[in-house]
């Protein structure tokens, strides 16, 4: 381990895999370090056993719930947008060919006490049961507008300057009820609350269309979904940073760092598995997520995750669609932040056949988060539906110092929301502070014979 490297990454959770493969892409040599024995951190996916473990104090997986193999249940319940920023970070590093994925197969929102398939264009706004005559009429405008906006070309955005105007205002303009507003900007442009609607239209006019485009794609929904869990997002880049020549150590203590005179990092410290003594890796950059820097973060929130084995898909949904994502924005269930209910079955290679996995997220706004779930729990059927229930209480952590005059950068967590463009943007930026310019995708050039080094 005493060697010397560009970067140093601690913790396997999937920004760090991402940013362990994009700076070995990019020519760095990197070293990846986690003191777990597994890829994935809080991002991973576990079997039962490993859950009964985790959240049951041990105990054995009762024998009605299947072979504990069969279960990959996701900590971190996230869908993959279809032409989000993962996609193309998977799309442009060649990291797609390592794993196969699923179409999901429909997107729906609770309004008034029901769920309904989440209407994303004119056509499905007329059809759509989820709003009256007459404000179907209002909703049709306001997607035709959608579906001619173009933000490069301002002659598409009509009588209003969407770089300035309010969501609220382009709401007006419509005049759209508040169910429907709910749902434009809760479940298509995917905002975790309603701070969103002071601020300038144009970027709930990118999510908005962001969702159209994913729903283009495949048609069912915007949402895909890699077989056997989320796990496999991590494995995958860290076997591209592990082709072009990164190095990774499991199980591999980690002892703190050490710093220059000018209180910059020189090197992380860990042990020397052949000489059982104290080993340094010189670097002058260390990657790490918040548990390996717990006096550089401080708690943002909490989110709550309730993680159910079910024995039937959630009620309400249409004929034939078993996996969802269901939105529970927060106005219709008298909260400030929304409620997300993702269902998976065995076909993704997440459950035994016969089961599904249903986990409900939210950011915590009491001190009781078993209420605040509640919602989400009855949408996929209540006690009569869920077998068994672990609940996963987290601190997302932030860093205090985001800007790093150490170069010791800490990733921040994971938030509640059921994608991934979140967990994108805090990975570009920290390679932009890593690597002092923006990731250009395009550029990237992955090794396409990698099964001959």
């Amino acid at each position: 381990m005493d060697e010397e490297y560009d970067v140093v990454v601690c913790g396997t959770g999937l920004k760090e895999c991402i940013l362990s493969g994009l700076l070995s892409v990019a020519g760095k040599k990197v070293l990846h370090m986690d003191r777990n024995n597994y890829y994935g951190g809080e991002s991973a996916s576990l079997n039962l056993s490993q859950m009964f473990e985790k959240f049951a104090n041990g105990a054995a997986p009762p024998a009605n719930l299947g072979a504990s193999r069969d279960y990959n249940i996701d900590l971190v319940p996230k869908f993959i947008i279809a032409n989000g920023l993962l996609v193309k970070m998977l799309v442009h590093t060649n990291v797609r060919r390592y794993m196969d994925f699923k179409v999901i197969d429909g997107s729906y929102v609770f309004r008034e006490g029901k769920i309904y398939k989440v209407p994303a264009t004119d056509s499905e706004a007329l059809s759509s049961s989820i709003m009256g005559f007459f404000e179907k009429r209002r909703a049709r405008n306001f997607f035709v507008y959608m579906q001619e906006y173009d933000q490069s070309n301002p002659k598409t955005w009509k009588k209003m300057d969407i770089t300035t105007t309010p969501m609220n205002d382009i709401y007006k303009e419509f005049g759209l009820e508040e169910g429907t507003i709910d749902f434009i900007g809760h479940a298509l442009a995917l905002h975790r609350d309603d701070g969103y609607r002071t601020r300038p239209a144009h970027e709930t006019f990118e999510r908005i269309k962001l969702y159209a485009d994913s729903m283009a794609r495949f048609g069912q929904s915007p949402y895909i979904y890699p077989l056997f869990g989320l796990g496999e997002l991590p494995q995958g880049f860290a076997r591209l940073s592990a082709i072009y020549g990164g190095t990774y150590m499991l199980n591999k203590p980690f002892l703190g760092v050490e710093l220059g005179d000018d209180g910059k990092v020189v090197g992380v410290k860990s042990m020397d598995d052949e000489n059982e003594k104290e080993a340094v890796a010189r670097t002058p950059v260390v990657i790490a997520d918040p548990t390996y820097f717990p006096d550089k973060v401080k708690c943002m929130h909490r989110v709550v995750r309730s993680i159910c084995i079910l024995k039937g898909p959630a009620p309400g949904c249409d004929k034939g669609i078993v996996s969802v994502q269901i939105i529970l924005p927060g106005n219709q269930v008298k909260r400030h932040n929304d409620i997300y209910v993702v269902v998976l079955d065995h076909s993704h290679n997440v459950a035994p056949n016969g089961f599904f996995i249903g986990i409900v997220s939210t950011t915590m706004e009491t001190q009781d988060p078993e209420s605040e779930i509640i919602p989400g729990l009855d949408v996929l059927g209540g006690p009569g539906n869920i077998l068994c229930r672990f609940t996963n209480i987290c601190d997302v952590m932030a860093p205090t110092e985001p800007d790093a005059p150490d170069n010791i950068h800490v990733t921040p967590g994971y938030d509640a929301t059921s994608h991934f463009e979140t967990t994108c943007i805090d990975v570009l930026d920290v390679y932009k502070r890593v690597m002092g310019q923006d990731l250009d995708l395009s550029s990237l050039t992955p090794n396409v014979n990698e099964e001959d080094d």
